[in-house]
């Protein structure tokens, strides 16, 4: 059993130091200060027990059906069912974060605020878990039934494991604890206490470095057990986390996100307006204390400001900033990427989904670029969310209310680009149009975020919407057009599933698809198109099959597995490394 006391020491040893690569500019004679600053834009924002626990039975629950929409290029499915896969009636879901369990990416599972009555602002870790790759979801209940909790994030190591990490509150106190799932998020184990506050976010290492399976977290150091620190790490797979210490600039409303060489970065508001990301290289070394070398003030154009009473998700964020990194080995390996749904500086839109790129490892960024399309400056982008594929695509997505101006009815939708940010694809509206403010629970909100993760398939999406005119959690496909309809649906006769684990050491696996029976041929090349062994070349019957493939012999870097058949041929990408 894992104990733990509000009243913690901070030794000498793993205190974080760091070095100012960016000198932000101190307040002037007659400004607020720091502190009121913060305070202010955060008190909107923090977590606090309310309600009162009152135990659910499910068997006498209402339900009704749960909502399921397909399309070309886009799947939604209802992941907060009942055991017959009913929706349930008079509860709410929000918030959600996703993770997949990387030997086996059929598994994967979401976390979420859990209100079991929308009469009672009582909430707590909701969880539900698939393994068929998102077709079903098993919602088993709650984790720590009967205790307050928020804010879920999930996270996934290398070698198939899960965590789940949940603020909880008590005497205005917050901390944070971190649960451990080795069965792809369908049992979790007790939680270890992290440290943590308010508006936490979480990151794994899944390098093969001497940061392997590190936990890296940060908070607002205002709502905190700890307060005013904002920053912890587990460098023993959770058993335990250091204690708190700060990140310079101490960033808020933000995330995290470890680089292929270990290196981790962190984003968030910033107190003097706009946004910033802060790096540690040697973060990764359990032995060292941790040093932030950069601090980096970014413009995106505007903050991502405290909420008014008229928007969409009046009593929480429009959004949090988010951080991401091509390690994909390809064109764009390296570069970083930063995202957010701002209110702009400029301009009286209330909020539209602004990027910046970052190709020299975060010491200077790009001019901020708008992702939304839309005519005109009256529409909310909101809850802007991104993750980079394997490839290097960069997916984005966002709620919009541009086809209901002057009210918050939002659709979601989705563009994506292919060279790094420069370029983007036209908008598309991906779902129907649902009401924001419809069932909430003693909250007037729809929670914070949503959550996502990228492979070569598509953008794999935790969102939550009003479709059962209540605040649902639901699991989205959305499969960009060039990749191709015919692929994705299995029109040609086959499909070249991504192999996993990936990137890997050692062996990976790699599933694909017949519809027919045929001959077969299944090749690795290394990126300049030379053959490094055939896994496959026979006469196949129709159905699912996997193949092995040993790599101990191989350099480090990106290979390209192809799949041909009599009629057609598909080809992806892993990354090797030993």
């Amino acid at each position: 059993m894992k104990i733990f006391s509000f009243n913690q020491a901070f030794p000498t040893k793993g205190m974080i130091t760091f070095s100012m690569s960016v000198l932000f500019l101190g307040v002037c004679s007659g400004q607020v200060s720091q502190d009121e600053v913060m305070k202010n834009a955060r008190a909107l924002h923090h977590e606090r027990p309310e309600g009162e626990y009152i135990p659910s039975d499910p068997a006498t629950r209402e339900t009704s059906p749960a909502y399921k929409f397909f399309s070309t290029g886009f799947s939604v499915v209802q992941a907060n069912v009942d055991n017959n896969g009913n929706n349930i009636l008079n509860d709410a879901a929000n918030e959600p974060s996703i993770a997949f369990n990387a030997q086996d990416p059929d598994q994967i599972a979401i976390g979420w605020r859990q209100f079991d009555n929308i009469n009672n602002s009582f909430r707590q870790a909701g969880y539900a878990f698939s393994t068929d790759a998102g077709e079903t979801w098993t919602f088993p209940g709650v984790i720590d039934p009967g205790v307050f909790r928020s804010d879920p994030v999930l996270g996934y190591d290398r070698n198939g494991n899960l965590f789940y990490n949940s603020l909880t509150a008590q005497d205005d106190q917050y901390w944070t604890n971190t649960y451990k799932s080795t069965d792809g998020g369908e049992t979790w184990e007790m939680g270890t206490f992290a440290q943590g506050g308010d508006k936490q976010w979480m990151s794994i290492d899944r390098t093969s470095g001497i940061g392997e399976g590190n936990i890296y977290e940060f908070w607002n150091g205002y709502y905190s057990v700890c307060s005013p620190y904002n920053f912890t790490r587990s460098t023993d797979g959770n058993e335990s986390y250091e204690n708190c210490s700060t990140i310079p600039g101490d960033p808020y409303w933000g995330t995290t996100c470890v680089g292929p060489d270990g290196a981790v970065y962190m984003c968030g508001s910033y107190w003097a307006g706009g946004f910033m990301v802060a790096k540690s290289s040697n973060a990764q070394d359990p032995d060292d204390g941790v040093i932030w070398e950069q601090t980096v003030q970014v413009n995106l154009a505007g903050e991502n400001s405290s909420n008014n009473w008229n928007s969409p998700n009046p009593g929480g964020l429009l959004g949090q900033a988010i951080i991401a990194l091509d390690s994909t080995g390809g064109d764009f390996d390296g570069n970083l990427y930063l995202l957010c749904s701002v209110e702009r500086n400029n301009t009286s839109d209330p909020r539209d989904v602004m990027f910046s790129r970052s190709t020299d490892g975060g010491w200077t960024w790009s001019a901020p670029v708008r992702i939304n399309d839309d005519l005109g400056n009256n529409a909310y982008q909101w809850f802007g969310t991104m993750s980079v594929a394997p490839d290097g695509r960069i997916d984005v997505v966002w709620l919009d209310t541009r086809n209901n101006l002057g009210s918050v009815n939002s659709a979601l939708y989705y563009s994506y680009s292919l060279d790094g940010g420069v370029t983007w694809t036209p908008n598309e509206q991906l779902s129907e149009i649902f009401n924001p403010h419809v069932g909430w629970p003693q909250q007037n909100k729809m929670g914070d975020y949503f959550d996502m993760y990228s492979d070569e398939e598509g953008a794999h999406l935790a969102w939550a919407a009003t479709f059962n005119n209540e605040q649902d959690v639901y699991y989205s496909v959305i499969t960009p057009d060039y990749i191709g309809v015919d692929e994705k649906y299995g029109i040609t006769g086959i499909t070249l599933l991504q192999n996993y684990p990936n990137p890997f050491k050692g062996s990976t696996t790699i599933r694909y698809n017949l519809t027919d029976n045929t001959q077969v041929a299944l090749q690795i090349f290394t990126t300049d198109g030379r053959e490094i062994a055939t896994l496959v070349d026979g006469y196949e019957q129709a159905g699912s099959h996997q193949v092995s493939f040993d790599a101990v012999n191989l350099k480090n870097g990106v290979y390209l597995y192809k799949l041909t058949t009599d009629k057609s041929s598909i080809t992806k990408r892993f990354t090797l490394i030993n």
